[in-house]
């Protein structure tokens, strides 16, 4: 069968009945390969579709002194050429019946409310137009009209349905709907045969009149203004994962990290490799302790490894394997998590029990309103809106932070959240942290929110002094319902009549100070923050459960990712970045961070590119002169715009494609990804050359720093970059002093986990604070190597009770049964960190829907698996099963199945009678099961 295939999910997807596979035009034809007419039996009909077009074409492209398509034409039955079709339609006698339909345009029948209306009367005038425009379609439909509506989305319909509904003087209209892209309605009047007329329409009854004609109205006529649409592919669905127990993925790890391993400490990453051993080649992550001592992890043990975050560049003290002093530092920092949970619940309880403002559902203008929406929704971008929106209807104040790539959609959300704001009666005030973007956001809002009745203003030094007045009078008084600015908006004299919503875009721009307002502001209103890289603090807060997460992964259709180029400083190579980009019509930024030689930089690159206009824009030019500049750039009157990171936050110019930061050394990850995030916001392919000045010695952080910026190059990978910036620069004194010392001794994802595990405790949360259950099953071994013989009594204290008993059982027992690996072989899964990432999965699972999911993921991906997957996967269900019934442990010697309660006690074991349970299954797999249906009928506590 043929299956569609997710590279992103590497999961197939519904079946196929066919594919198409065309020849590419580029490959040069070989005679000595075979084409797919030669596959084809003599018995097949071929054609020839334009000969003579496709000769020119194929001697194009085909080997030098290599005819292969006279062969090809002789094997044909038939030649067509387009002239040959349209002669064709001659010999087609004439029709018995001719029909002729009059069309007519309804934008006579429809008028619109001027723009220059105010939003009260525009939108007055909107409503009777409306009124006005649906009568006449009732009018035409019991003159015998059919009436057809084409909506684009089930959004739209069901807007319009409302719409029908509200007016009892059109329930008998009741239109056929059809879903489409019509830009504009029309209505046809049939001449000649009715009855032919009608059944191409399809739209009448049987045994019913013919209709006059038909009416078709699409959302122009209904909503009274046109909704431009791009077309939008398959929308693909985002990798599902754990939001905050982020997997570790050992491709981003470079040799010489910092990793912790859950038993013996920090070490040194020293990569993956192989180990001759007795037992054959094995496959291992090499981590190096103090002292140069190395160890070696087997691939089934990776879920030990996490990544070292500190709290500063300092490097941390490697762990000693043998001595005390990990598990001393682990039980401390656990013993800290819980005084600090109790904490976090208590800033948690505080939060709940704040009285707050709770928005009322969805309104019909809300539904109307995110209908227009230009594109289709993502469905991780859906999921931030839903939680968005059901934040804002509780009583307690939300605090969410919208993580997501640029141009991936966080707008969307928060221009839905506002308006829902408004809708509840709130004003909104969006803060961002230049001047140029919140132009910008302006100018979004406004374009958005036309139609509606909603005063959207900005205060920032664009406006006049007396503009600022009148527009924060106005949002003293409640006539201004979304204001827009900057930190402006934090000083004492802005004050609103009724604060509903704040939203902050990139967050990690502001200061301290600024911090301090939002921390004050979050206790009384709605807060929801916007950030492509949130700085580890912010990061930390939603990471830890104080904050509320989403995360927007998902690219929309057409996005490439941004290729990254990091090179040495080279005029020619500016040059070429250049004119590569003008060549495809498209624009370029050219950062150059340095005001003072800013002007000295613009004059050189005119001298290279004499044919080329060159703009230059700054913090520190006037706010008109800015303006004007960032204006005439959007608007293509520049090829290049020489600038300062004033372009960092938020700039959408879609046919700026190129981007060139000279000096990337000098700054941090996350404005990197900020600055790079400026081009490749629209479909084309765009690029980013990191340019380096010569004498430049790359300190070590600013070359991991670059090293992450071309690994992490993929759509969406903006929560990853904040994730290795947290690494790169430390944790920082996010807990206060008395928590610091901790965090240094085991690292900053570690204690974030024993942090977590202690909240999930104090919450009461079973799941969560479940100890991890051990299987050591004598007749299984976990990983590759050989396993040990069940029957042995190596390494066993015999006394002379257990000797006895031991005979008594062996006369009972059937013959010795012959262990098995559980595992992952490379024969199933060929490359190494695949593997060690279904580990990591089985290892991690915490409840039975999730391992059916790995399984299924191996299924689908790698094939039918063998015994020793199998055994792994019966393995790894034996221990959350234990893990449920509250088992601490699960072993077998020989036949005996002993397995110790989590009850405190230390030798409280699971007993029929006075003897252990006995296993009697003759087969590994068998007797794996049997010890799953034994645990199943354990009562759960």
């Amino acid at each position: 069968e043929i299956r569609a295939f997710d590279p992103v999910t590497q999961r197939s997807g519904e079946k196929i009945d066919r594919i198409t596979l065309s020849a590419s035009p580029r490959v040069k034809l070989d005679p000595a390969k075979t084409g797919l007419a030669d596959y084809l039996p003599s018995t097949s009909h071929l054609a020839l579709i334009e000969p003579a077009m496709l000769e020119m074409s194929f001697s194009g492209f085909a080997r030098e002194g290599f005819d292969g398509f006279s062969p090809l034409a002789a094997r044909c039955s038939a030649h067509f050429g387009l002239s040959d079709i349209d002669e064709a339609t001659a010999l087609l006698a004439e029709p018995a019946t001719e029909i002729t339909w009059d069309t007519e345009s309804l934008i006579h029948h429809r008028n619109y409310p001027d723009d220059a209306l105010v939003a009260q009367e525009r939108l007055q005038v909107e409503s009777e137009s409306r009124e006005r425009f649906l009568r006449q379609v009732a009018m035409w439909k019991k003159a015998g009209y059919a009436v057809t509506v084409v909506s684009s989305k089930e959004g739209e319909e069901q807007r319009i349905r409302e719409i029908l509904t509200q007016d009892s003087s059109l329930k008998n209209l009741k239109p056929r709907f059809l879903r489409g892209g019509l830009n504009e309605g029309f209505r046809c009047t049939f001449r000649g045969d009715a009855t032919l007329a009608s059944e191409a329409s399809s739209s009448t009854r049987a045994n019913a009149a013919p209709p006059l004609g038909w009416v078709v109205i699409t959302e122009t006529e209904i909503f009274g203004r046109q909704r431009a649409r791009r077309a939008t592919g398959t929308v693909r669905a985002s990798v599902q994962r754990a939001q905050v127990d982020q997997l570790l993925d050992f491709s981003e790890l470079v040799e010489g990290d910092f990793v912790v391993h859950l038993q013996h400490g920090i070490a040194l990453y020293r990569g993956l490799s192989k180990l001759d051993t007795a037992q054959g080649i094995r496959e291992v992550i090499t981590l190096e302790f103090d002292d140069h001592v190395t160890l070696h992890v087997p691939l089934q043990e990776s879920h030990l490894i996490s990544r070292y975050v500190g709290l500063s560049k300092t490097k941390p003290q490697l762990g000693r394997i043998g001595s005390g002093r990990w598990e001393k530092a682990r039980q401390a920092a656990e013993r800290s998590t819980i005084d600090l949970a109790a904490e976090l619940l208590r800033i948690h309880a505080e939060r709940e029990a704040q009285p707050g403002f709770a928005c009322p559902p969805d309104t019909a203008w809300q539904r109307e309103f995110e209908g227009s929406f230009a594109y289709t929704e993502t469905k991780d971008q859906l999921k931030a809106i839903n939680d968005t929106k059901a934040d804002m209807e509780r009583t307690r104040p939300m605090d969410r932070l919208i993580c997501g790539d640029v141009g991936f959609g966080k707008t969307e959300v928060a221009i839905r959240a506002a308006f829902k704001a408004v809708q509840g009666g709130r004003q909104v005030a969006l803060l961002v942290p230049t001047t140029v973007l919140a132009q910008q956001h302006l100018n979004t809002f406004r374009e958005r929110m036309a139609g509606y009745p909603i005063a959207v203003e900005m205060v920032s030094r664009f406006r006049t002094r007396a503009e600022q007045k009148k527009i924060l009078e106005a949002a003293t008084l409640g006539q201004v319902d979304i204001l827009i600015g900057t930190h402006r908006l934090l000083q004492a004299d802005v004050k609103f009549r009724e604060l509903g919503l704040v939203i902050i875009d990139e967050e990690q721009r502001f200061g301290v100070k600024h911090k301090e307002a939002f921390k004050r502001m979050r206790a009384t209103v709605d807060v929801l923050s916007m950030s492509a890289t949130p700085i580890p603090r912010t990061l930390y807060m939603a990471l830890t459960g104080a904050r509320d997460l989403s995360v927007i992964e998902t690219a929309p259709t057409n996005r490439h990712p941004i290729q990254t180029i990091v090179k040495t400083y080279d005029e020619q190579t500016v040059v070429d970045a250049i004119r590569h980009e003008i060549r495809r019509g498209g624009q370029v930024f050219y950062l150059h961070n340095r005001i003072m030689t800013i002007e000295l930089v613009a004059a050189r690159l005119r001298q290279l590119l004499p044919d080329l206009t060159i703009g230059v824009g700054h913090g520190q030019m006037g706010a008109d002169d800015l303006e004007h500049i960032m204006t005439d750039f959007v608007a293509a009157k520049y090829h290049v715009l020489i600038c300062t990171t004033i372009i960092e936050s938020g700039l959408d110019i879609p046919n700026c494609n190129t981007i060139i930061i000279e000096g990337a050394d000098r700054f941090g990850l996350s404005q990197l990804y900020q600055l790079r995030g400026r081009v490749g916001r629209f479909k084309h392919q765009a690029y980013a050359y990191l340019l380096l000045h010569r004498h430049t010695k790359l300190l070590e952080i600013a070359r991991q720093r670059l090293t992450a910026m071309r690994q992490n190059n993929q759509l969406g990978a903006g929560f990853r970059i904040a994730m290795r910036d947290l690494e790169l620069r430390g944790a920082g004194n996010l807990l206060g002093s008395e928590q610091s010392g901790h965090i240094v001794g085991v690292g900053f994802e570690l204690y974030c986990q024993l942090l977590r595990q202690s909240v999930a405790r104090l919450k009461g949360d079973k799941t969560a604070a479940a100890i991890r259950a051990s299987v050591k099953l004598d007749f299984v071994f976990v990983g590759d190597g050989t396993p040990r013989d069940p029957n042995s009594t190596r390494g066993r204290h015999i006394d002379s009770y257990t000797a006895i008993r031991d005979a008594e059982d062996a006369a009972n027992e059937g013959p010795a049964i012959t262990p098995i690996q559980a595992r992952i072989p490379s024969t199933y899964v060929n490359e190494t960190r695949l593997r060690i990432d279904f580990y990591r999965k089985l290892a991690l699972a915490d409840a039975l829907p999730a391992l059916k999911q790995i399984e299924a993921d191996l299924r689908d991906r790698f094939g039918k698996f063998g015994d020793e997957v199998r055994a792994l996967l019966l393995v790894t269900e034996i221990r959350i099963r234990a893990e449920q019934k509250g088992i601490l442990s699960v072993e077998t010697e020989s036949t005996r199945l002993k397995c110790q309660r989590h009850s405190g006690q230390r030798d409280d074991w699971v007993m029929h009678g006075t003897r252990f349970p006995r296993l009697t299954a003759p087969q590994p797999l068998l007797r794996l099961k049997e010890v799953i249906i034994f645990l199943n009928n354990l009562p759960t506590p």
